[in-house]
């Protein structure tokens, strides 16, 4: 009943705010680099701040640092939205929001001082990743759907980590964002607001587990994000490009727009090959070496992402004939 409810309250925030952003002309506009044609609205995403604020009323008691974070990176990444803000503002805000829930978590207090810069470069460079990959229909709320579902898994049947409440409400909010952008023609997108308040979400949720079980694997919940956005970042600055102005150079890109895949299906494809991952990892974890698992994982990653290079070259030659 309890999430019956949330979820019908979600869908009548996210339908009054398709009003404001309409009122207010919140919209996206297709350029040369998008993936989509056109104008829709933007900062759908903002469902997941929405959902963690009826979290947080119901238990104030806690997640006070995990709540304040959220809503700082939410605040600046919905103006983002709406008036680009320059990459010093968003990346102040982020390092902040980060050192608030590494406090939560007493991060400064159980891993050394190159631990903790560590950390913080895997974090910020993790929400960015998750920004950076949301870029067609459906693949932010279905990768978020895996992972909160395979970390709702982990907390249920592997190690209690956490109110398993707390994950569920994202799994709802992902469900209710789904329904408007899992379309052909999507209703929103989700915007900075939703791509980076989610992926805040995800990195406490991994961070906590990986302190409490003191395992790394629990990162490969991110591998297929993590390895198409960190490849093509080193693929760009090979070709000496402006790592922080748009492209087209992701493997969902290339499949989007040069292949002219359908956006549901490559959004479907990369949940699926996250799907076995995950799987991978849960039936493997503490039956072989971090280390070995990492590779595992990883290798046959890779491969399938220099596939890109193929399929480039390929559209390259079909074009030029």
């Amino acid at each position: 009943m309890e999430y019956g409810i949330l979820g019908i309250t979600l869908m009548i925030l996210m339908l009054l705010y398709f009003k404001v952003a309409d009122r207010f002309n919140i919209i996206d506009k297709p350029n040369l680099r998008s993936s989509h044609t056109e104008i829709t609205l933007r900062g759908g995403g903002v469902i997941f701040w929405f959902s963690a604020l009826l979290y947080f009323v119901q238990n104030v008691q806690n997640n006070y640092f995990f709540f304040t974070g959220l809503t700082l990176v939410s605040l600046v990444s919905f103006w983002d939205d709406i008036q680009s803000l320059s990459n010093k503002i968003r990346i102040s805000i982020h390092f902040l929001s980060i050192t608030l829930i590494f406090y939560d978590l007493e991060l400064f207090n159980l891993v050394p001082i190159w631990g903790v810069v560590i950390a913080y470069i895997l974090a910020i460079g993790l929400i960015n990743a998750y920004n950076f990959m949301d870029g067609i229909n459906g693949i932010t709320g279905l990768y978020t759907l895996v992972i909160m579902g395979s970390l709702l898994y982990v907390n249920t049947k592997i190690q209690l980590f956490i109110s398993g409440t707390f994950i569920k409400y994202a799994i709802i909010a992902s469900l209710v964002f789904l329904f408007f952008n899992y379309r052909k023609k999507a209703k929103c997108f989700a915007g900075d607001v939703g791509s980076i308040a989610i992926a805040f979400w995800i990195i406490y949720l991994v961070l906590k587990l990986i302190l409490i079980t003191n395992s790394l694997i629990w990162f490969l919940f991110l591998a297929v994000y993590g390895i198409d956005a960190v490849c093509t970042i080193l693929h760009r600055l090979y070709l000496k490009q402006n790592i922080f102005e748009a492209h087209r150079l992701h493997l969902y890109q290339v499949l989007s727009n040069e292949y002219k895949i359908q956006h549901r299906l490559v959004s479907l494809y990369y949940a699926i090959v996250q799907t076995g991952i995950s799987f991978l990892v849960i039936f493997l974890y503490q039956k072989v070496q971090d280390l070995i698992l990492f590779v595992i994982v990883i290798v046959p990653l890779l491969l399938i992402y220099s596939l890109k290079f193929y399929l480039l070259r390929k559209n390259n030659l079909r074009l030029s004939l």
